[in-house]
């Protein structure tokens, strides 16, 4: 028997996920996958201590998330893949958007709440993530609050097996898996094999494949970043076992 065996390509910097299979992505993770999760984060961004009316979201990805928070916020999406912002257009039309890195950006101007959410795990050294608390502080306001979402850090990571996939109404549908584990845990990464099968609306099947490499860092880390750029957080673990690092903006 002829062997089936394939071997995937180092990790990317350009994931095909967010560039050439762009399109696919209300159907990797449509905004219905995250109303839970926007629910848990509303109390962190609207706190006790006053109103916030705008935020800015760094690595905001298709919007699927956003198409919640629209709701309770004005909000400014930036990611620095436009095939991404391309779609979050089509999710969330009402939302401003720009095509920027969250390692790099400057709008000018602050925010009542800064967020990045799994973006973050795209800095995968050291510096990239110090220049991405960075991007968020300077983007906050004095007072306002500035919430992390890293998948995991150091402390909790586990290797583990995903599933999933939807089917659009055109006749369009994928199916992924994911695959992640650490191949070297003296190191400040690890890696997620994706597969996609993806159908056409003509019935026509084909199959993608990549690896994507993420940063991996200690709580306190990530403690140490936002106290350096004038955000000292807390934390909390969330309904996912995440630890969500929320900081307020010193004052100048």
């Amino acid at each position: 028997m002829a062997s089936l065996r394939t071997v995937l390509p180092p990790p990317v910097e350009e994931p095909q996920l967010y560039t050439d299979l762009a399109g696919w992505w209300p159907l990797f993770s449509p905004p219905e996958e995250y109303g839970e999760e926007a629910e848990d984060l509303l109390p962190m961004l609207h706190p006790e201590e006053g109103p916030a009316s705008t935020m800015l979201e760094l690595g905001s990805g298709g919007g699927s998330l956003a198409f919640h928070m629209k709701k309770h916020f004005t909000l400014t999406l930036t990611d620095r893949s436009a095939e991404m912002v391309a779609v979050s257009r089509k999710v969330n039309p009402e939302c401003e958007h720009r095509v920027g890195d969250m390692r790099s950006l400057r709008l000018g101007r602050t925010f009542d709440r800064v967020m990045v959410h799994d973006a973050i795990m795209y800095a995968v050294d050291r510096e990239d993530a110090r220049a991405t608390v960075h991007t968020a502080a300077a983007h906050c306001r004095p007072g306002g609050r500035v919430v992390l979402l890293p998948d995991c850090v150091r402390e909790t990571f586990e290797p583990l097996t995903e599933s999933g996939g939807h089917d659009g109404p055109d006749g369009r549908g994928m199916r992924y898996l994911m695959w992640t584990w650490d191949p070297d845990p003296d190191d400040e990464t690890f890696e997620t094999a994706f597969a996609y099968l993806l159908r056409e609306a003509d019935g026509t099947v084909s199959m993608s494949q990549e690896r994507h490499r993420f940063g991996l860092f200690r709580r306190d880390d990530w403690l140490e970043w936002m106290r350096e750029a004038g955000c000292p957080a807390t934390t909390r673990r969330d309904p996912w076992n995440r630890e969500v690092f929320i900081g307020v903006r010193e004052q100048d």
